[in-house]
Parts: structure tokens; C-alpha cells; sequence
């Protein structure tokens, strides 16, 4: 029972007690009529003090005191998440290339402020494809006029051949310069081509001269042997000479023996800064004398020079 209905049925007790006492003995009525009338007396009084006094709600009740159930604010469902893959490195294998070729040979002569496309063919010669998360970065050098780096432009497969084309622009100063190149695994790994990883670069030359002298800058030699082995009646030695040349010139050139035997000269018109192809063959009998041979490029025109001697060794004979 609650305090205040409990102070209130005593206070009844109490008054009535009181008046009861006042009355005379005479008027006074009978001890268990007297006991009723105050039992009734006080079920009417806590009957009204019910009736105005709220009852909580059932639900909110229990044995002991009262429970308030709190209302739980859902957790937002956590993302289903795939895992990421680690990147790759130079560790797995991802980070190697090889050079094909390239186009603008270096020593090309340029006019100051002129705009050229420098091309490379990069072969992935890793165990990883390099997807447009890989880079290519400028490494060293001139900038050259280009951006700091460049996402690949495709999927490149192990195997396959990279194209790689930066639109350049040569310096206003007339000088010789250098810009080197490098590629980057998504986890930030640089590597460049061959056993090394040299960064791969265009070098070029700026001239404000009206007409420049165009030449020969740099010449590359390779000796076949035909039959590759074995001693037949004849070998037929050929040198092949890769020519690079800095912009549109006739080349008059012709070949040097180690035994005197030159060549007659020869002349091809090159149109513009490129690599070219020259050969030149020598056989040889089976009964001539073993040893070692050389055979060379001379330029005549437009730069006369004799480049070094490619050589060869005879196995077969006497």
C-alpha cells in the first residue's frame, strides 16, 4: 500500500477516535457496532483516494521497483567488404622490362621551342600484368616539357609490348639535353629496362642554326656467321651496322677490310633523324688462314669519320 493511503488511514482512526470520545457514554453505541462503522469509514475513504490516485500501466510493473526497458538504436549493418589484394613489387617479379626500340634516335636535332613525339616499345618481361595503375615517371634530367607522370595507357599481359608516346617540347636554349624516364608499380617501386634497370631517355640536340649539319651520331655493329657452325667449303661473315642519324642527310659511306680489300662507296639519301640498316659480307674459303678479322663503317659525307672495327674470328682452316 502506498504512504500517502496508509498516513491517511490513520489520520481517519485518529479523527474518529477523537469524536467518538466527545459523544457521552450514553449515546455511545455498542463496541463491534462501533468497529464497523470505523472499518467502513476507512474503506470509503481509501476507495475515493483510489479513485483519483493513476494506477501505472501493468506492462511497466514488476516485483521490485520500477523497469523502464531502454530503446536500443539499432548498429548499421557493416559493410560486406572484399579483401585487397597485396600490391605489387618488385619482389613478386612485377618489376621488370626490357627496351624494343624507339623512335627519335637520340642526337636529334631540333629547332628551339619545337614540339616532338618521342616513342618507346617497352616489352613486360615480368610474371605480372601491369594494368593503368602502374606509371611512368620522369626520373632525371629536362622535363622537357612533359608532366611529372603518366598512368600506363593500357593493360600490358607478360610477354606483351608497351607503347609509350610523350608529346615533347624542346628547350628555347640551344644545347644538348637529356630527359630519363622510369616505370612504377602501384606500391611505388621504380624500375627500368634491361639487367639494370636503366631508366629508358630521349636525348636530343636544339640548334637555331637555318640549316644544320646533320650526321652520323652513333653506329651499332652485328657479325653473323653463316653456316652458324661447322666447316663447309665457305663461310660468309656479314656485319650489320646499325646507323642512327640525327636528321635528313645523303650519306656517302663504303667498308673497310682488315685485309685491304675495301669496298666501293656507296650512297643512300636518309629523310629525317632515324636508325638505318648497312651490311656488309665477307667470305671466306676453308683452305685461308684462321685467325681474327675486322671489318668497319667510313663515312665520307657530310661528316667523314671510320668507326670502330667489328670483328671476327675464322675457326676453320689451315
Amino acid at each position: 500500500m502506498p504512504k500517502t493511503i496508509k498516513y491517511k488511514f490513520f489520520s481517519t482512526l485518529v479523527l474518529l477516535s477523537l469524536i467518538l470520545a466527545a459523544c457521552g457514554t450514553e449515546s455511545a453505541p455498542e463496541p463491534a457496532q462501533e468497529i464497523n462503522n470505523i472499518q467502513t469509514a476507512v474503506a470509503e475513504t481509501i476507495t475515493a483516494q483510489n479513485a483519483n490516485t493513476p494506477i501505472p500501466a501493468a506492462s511497466a510493473v514488476t516485483q521490485g521497483p520500477l523497469v523502464f526497458s531502454p530503446t536500443l538504436t539499432p548498429l548499421a549493418p557493416i559493410a560486406s567488404q572484399t579483401p585487397t589484394p597485396a600490391p605489387a613489387s618488385a619482389k613478386s617479379g612485377c618489376a621488370s622490362a626490357s627496351l624494343v626500340s624507339e623512335t627519335f634516335p637520340d642526337g636529334t636535332i631540333f629547332k628551339p621551342g619545337s614540339q616532338f613525339t618521342k616513342n618507346w616499345q617497352i616489352k613486360n618481361t615480368s610474371v605480372c600484368t601491369w594494368d593503368t595503375t602502374y606509371k611512368i615517371i620522369f626520373w632525371n634530367g629536362d622535363l622537357l616539357g612533359g608532366s611529372y607522370y603518366y598512368n600506363l595507357p593500357q593493360i600490358v599481359a607478360p610477354g606483351q609490348i608497351l607503347p609509350i608516346s610523350l608529346i615533347l617540347t624542346a628547350p628555347i636554349q640551344v644545347a644538348t639535353y637529356r630527359s630519363e624516364w622510369m616505370l612504377q608499380t602501384p606500391d611505388s617501386i621504380e624500375f627500368g629496362v634491361g639487367e639494370y634497370n636503366v631508366p629508358f631517355y630521349t636525348e636530343i640536340e636544339v640548334s637555331s642554326d637555318a640549316a644544320p649539319v646533320y650526321t652520323v651520331t652513333n653506329v651499332d655493329y652485328n657479325v653473323v656467321r653463316d653456316p652458324a657452325t661447322g666447316c663447309p667449303a665457305n663461310v660468309n661473315y656479314t656485319v650489320y651496322a646499325t646507323v642512327t642519324t640525327n636528321g635528313p642527310l645523303t650519306l656517302n659511306y663504303y667498308w673497310a677490310q682488315s685485309d685491304g680489300n675495301d669496298s666501293s662507296a656507296e650512297t643512300i639519301i636518309i629523310d629525317k633523324a632515324t636508325t638505318t640498316t648497312l651490311s656488309h659480307s665477307w667470305k671466306l674459303h676453308i683452305a685461308t688462314n684462321v685467325g681474327t678479322r675486322w671489318m668497319a663503317l667510313v663515312v665520307i659525307s657530310p661528316v667523314a669519320k671510320q668507326y670502330p672495327h667489328a670483328e671476327f674470328v675464322k675457326t676453320c682452316g689451315e
